[in-house]
């Protein structure tokens, strides 16, 4: 406790709570959406089986993280750096929980303005129970609701851990995580998913974007920000002319395992209900990954004269992103093409971007949930499908006439805009994040702490004792 980090970390949380404070002046001031109907109006009954369900899927989403990303990220790096990898996730699920608990739930799902909900509205979830929230899902408790999005809250910026292990000092990932929470991901939540009014499509935004699960307030904005943080971290000490080999891909294939499972929770789960809408995001959710992980394969076959394991393995991951955004608006065929080419796209990202380009993406998060993302968002714009979820028929109106048609050429500039967008609000807000956390921190070990491994240097422990 004696540790001068421990003043940064007061430091970086009271700024934290400022912007948080202003946002909620602002959403006095300038929000016009109206209130939320009395709830002295009759509410739907909970449906057992929709809650059962989300309940199922929130545990499958946490799953994702521990042990599902901490195994996937953690055999990926050098055996000096097993256990500093594995506590970035780790961390994120106590430290993600209590910001959502205190405000962050409140921020990114209560009314406000474009962009921030209220802090105080549901501050230490007030409000939060057993009856429905009808703005999101009427059949289910609103805190059953509220625990499904923590879960995403917390897989989101642990995405990001990827692209800066081996090299990022603990104290300044923690700095930047109380930061990007509530400046980045909160925000695209609200106007993505909650009644920002900007980007959702259910309530008639401005612009309305479509994303199931995840592709822009999830992936993209993970992956943006990731690449950016690797850019301003710089490249771990010899890199690239020295191999940094995977110390254990057993573990990571352990990862990859759960991480495809729990991705049916992620993506069947945002249907919000136990109806055919959940039964069809799921079985796009898998054949997308099917066909990712066989065109990633086939392709570095042909090209190197060898599928490898690992190949397989980030193509699998590759299909889960990049059919996220579309899980929920396409048909089943339609996930398979997403799937062939998000294997074949990200492989190149991977391969071919990240040596043009010279930045060191540690765990390549970027090339697989960035662009991954980036081409499920844009071919959602001509793949959406109203009969796989009708509800597209009846939103994109405007006193009973068709405005924006899903899967026309249309709608694929809104995509575009989403995507456009969120790229820029993340690497921009993620820059500022980390020039200040640079200054009050610093962002990176020191040479002689890196040469030791961080396991050592950061956390004073080992993963494997001879």
């Amino acid at each position: 406790m004696n540790s001068p980090h421990w003043r940064r970390y007061f430091f970086l949380l009271c700024l934290c709570l400022f912007f948080s404070d202003f946002s909620a002046a602002a959403a006095d001031s300038i929000s016009a959406a109206p209130q939320m109907q009395s709830t002295a109006t009759a509410l739907p009954a909970i449906n057992t089986g929709d809650n059962a369900w989300l309940l199922a899927s929130s545990a499958l989403v946490l799953m994702m993280t521990a042990p599902g990303l901490i195994l996937f990220y953690g055999g990926l790096v050098r055996t000096k750096n097993v256990l500093s990898t594995m506590m970035h996730s780790l961390i994120l699920m106590a430290l993600v929980s209590v910001i959502w608990m205190v405000f962050g739930y409140s921020l990114a799902f209560s009314e406000g303005n474009v962009f921030f909900g209220n802090p105080l509205t549901h501050l230490f979830l007030k409000g939060v129970g057993a009856a429905p929230n009808p703005a999101y899902a009427p059949t289910i408790p609103a805190e059953t609701f509220m625990l499904f999005q923590m879960m995403f809250a917390i897989i989101t910026p642990a995405l990001i851990s990827g692209a800066v292990a081996e090299r990022v000092k603990f104290s300044a990932y923690v700095g930047f995580m109380l930061l990007w929470l509530p400046l980045i991901y909160l925000p695209l939540c609200h106007m993505v998913w909650g009644q920002g009014g900007l980007f959702n499509w259910a309530l008639g935004g401005k612009i309305p974007v479509l994303d199931f699960a995840g592709g822009t307030v999830v992936h993209i904005s993970s992956g943006v920000s990731a690449l950016v943080f690797a850019a301003m971290l710089g490249k771990r000490a010899g890199f690239p002319r020295e191999p940094m080999v995977p110390h254990n891909v057993v573990l990571s294939l352990i990862g990859t395992g759960l991480l495809w499972v729990g991705w049916f929770g992620f993506n069947a789960g945002s249907a919000l209900n136990a109806g055919s809408l959940a039964t069809s995001a799921f079985a796009a959710t898998h054949f997308s990954a099917a066909a990712a992980a066989l065109s990633w394969a086939g392709l570095e076959w042909k090209l190197k004269g060898k599928p490898s394991v690992l190949g397989a393995a980030a193509g699998m991951v590759a299909g889960l992103a990049t059919i996220t955004p579309a899980s929920g608006f396409v048909s089943i065929p339609a996930a398979f093409c997403i799937g062939l080419v998000a294997g074949m796209v990200c492989y190149f990202a991977v391969s071919k971007l990240k040596a043009i380009c010279g930045y060191d993406d540690s765990l390549d998060v970027f090339g697989v949930h960035g662009v991954g993302s980036i081409i499920g968002m844009l071919m959602l714009g001509f793949f959406a499908n109203a009969e796989v979820n009708p509800a597209l028929a009846n939103t994109f109106k405007a006193n009973g006439v068709l405005v924006s048609l899903a899967g026309s050429s249309h709608q694929f500039i809104n995509q575009c805009i989403g995507v456009a967008f969120t790229a820029v609000f993340a690497g921009v807000g993620t820059f500022i994040i980390l020039k200040i956390v640079d200054k009050v921190i610093g962002l990176r070990v020191d040479q002689e702490e890196e040469s030791v491994g961080l396991d050592l240097s950061q956390h004073g422990e080992s993963a494997y004792n001879e």
